[in-house]
């Protein structure tokens, strides 16, 4: 409804995926996706990624 086109509204479904997905993991949203956007580049191996997955973050 508030995209444009298809692309828009998977990129906008995953962003909220990630917001409610943090909530429930107790972590402040912002917060989260500001160390997942710093940490994402240096991510090389599937462990690295998985180390970033909100239900692997300490509060």
């Amino acid at each position: 409804m508030f995209s444009d086109t298809q692309a828009g509204a998977r990129a906008s479904a995953l962003l909220y995926s990630l917001i409610e997905t943090a909530k429930a993991n107790n972590l402040e949203p912002y917060a989260y996706l500001k160390m997942l956007l710093e940490q994402l580049p240096q991510a090389l191996s599937l462990e690295d990624y998985e180390a970033l997955l909100p239900w692997e973050i300490t509060p």
